[in-house]
């Protein structure tokens, strides 16, 4: 039977352990598990939390728009307009494309006379250079001076100036996506004569600091790892979703994980983010490239709304 579950980014990676978990229990053997969100139906802050209809909650945790919270995280890890565009996702998911690495995965779009609309992402920049990323405007600037910098100074009075540094060209694009994952028992794969690419090793979910809401990825993934046994050097590549850019350069800077080995197919920042879809496209584009590497280890993780995150760790079989 269908059922549906909202953990705002994380949805779709949340959904994909959550059927791991049935499996791992024998309460189901095979599920399809899945995402998909129509960004551009969607306008900004149209779909609320449930802290907006409490509001001494909201009170409590003094919640600013994502993007300024991007903004206050870059601020305080001390990460400049330059650091923050030089992430590289346009380039590197140009490259890959080029070179077929999404191929496998990729299914395209027909109308209703079979022919096809959309073959690949429309987002990718091959020509989004440093000098180019530099001429765009802070895309969060006008909302700081709304009053949200002044709100997230109160949980931060050590921040005497929020740096603007997002921008259309280093925060994740508004698009419209979708992805599908089947997992299942060995048992039932082997009757159904399929053949296994991966299993779940372990999964984790926590929440951190509501206010810069962005945080948890590196928590939540030492969670997973701490689950498995395994340490960061054990894991190949890591697959961290780029909701804004400083949010995988703190990734990187508290778990000490180098850049040839983060998201080097490029992210959400080249590719968009469809909210309920984002996760599981992300186990899908690890395991791709663990595949064509033949590497062994990948953990896939995201921040979500009001501080969540979620981290799967798999590994090829």
């Amino acid at each position: 039977m269908p059922w549906s579950l909202t953990r705002y980014c994380g949805s779709g990676l949340e959904a994909a352990n959550i059927a791991a978990q049935k499996v791992s229990s024998w309460w189901e053997e095979l599920v399809v598990v899945g995402g998909v969100e129509s960004m551009s139906r969607i306008a900004m802050g149209a779909a609320p939390s449930a802290r907006d209809a409490n509001p001494q909650l909201n009170f409590r945790m003094q919640p600013v728009p994502q993007g300024v919270s991007a903004d206050l995280m870059a601020t305080l890890d001390g990460h400049t307009r330059g650091q923050v565009d030089a992430l590289a996702s346009h380039q590197r998911a140009a490259q890959a494309r080029a070179e077929g690495r999404f191929a496998r995965s990729l299914v395209p779009v027909k109308d209703l006379d079979g022919l096809v609309i959309l073959a690949e992402d429309e987002t990718i920049r091959p020509d989004a250079s440093l000098d180019t990323l530099a001429r765009l405007q802070p895309s969060f600037a006008d909302m700081g001076e709304m009053g949200f910098d002044a709100l997230a100074q109160l949980r931060y009075p050590q921040v005497e100036r929020i740096a603007h540094v997002h921008t259309a060209g280093n925060s994740s694009g508004i698009i419209d996506g979708a992805a599908l994952l089947l997992i299942g028992s060995e048992a039932k794969g082997r009757a159904l004569g399929l053949t296994p690419r991966a299993r779940f090793v372990s999964v984790a979910v926590t929440g951190a600091e509501p206010t810069i809401m962005l945080a948890a990825p590196a928590p939540v993934a030492r969670m997973a790892l701490a689950k498995a046994g395994l340490r960061v050097q054990d894991i190949d590549l890591f697959e961290v979703n780029e909701a804004f850019a400083s949010v995988v350069l703190r990734f990187m800077q508290e778990m000490e994980v180098p850049a040839d080995r983060e998201n080097v197919n490029g992210g959400a920042i080249a590719m968009g983010h469809p909210l309920g879809a984002t996760g599981c496209m992300l186990v899908g584009t690890l395991l791709d490239e663990l595949e064509r590497r033949g590497l062994q280890r990948g953990l896939v993780t995201l921040c979500a709304a009001d501080g969540m995150g979620v981290a799967t760790t798999i590994e090829r079989v």
